[in-house]
């Protein structure tokens, strides 16, 4: 498994509470906050739901 670094680029204002509760448990608080994760497929579904808010790139 290979690893990938998440980034948050955009607010949460506004977003839907599933939206806000997935950035938390990515541990993405603050803008240009970036975390890294293993790409299992729970993280990258979880990515996938606020890809809209967060930029990803291999590690």
């Amino acid at each position: 498994m290979g690893k990938i670094k998440v980034t948050k680029v955009k607010s949460a204002i506004n977003r839907t509470k599933n939206q806000k509760l997935i950035l938390e448990a990515l541990g993405l608080k603050k803008i240009g906050q970036v975390v890294e994760h293993n790409d299992t497929p729970n993280i990258l579904g979880m990515v996938n739901k606020v890809e809209h808010l967060v930029s990803v790139e291999e590690a």
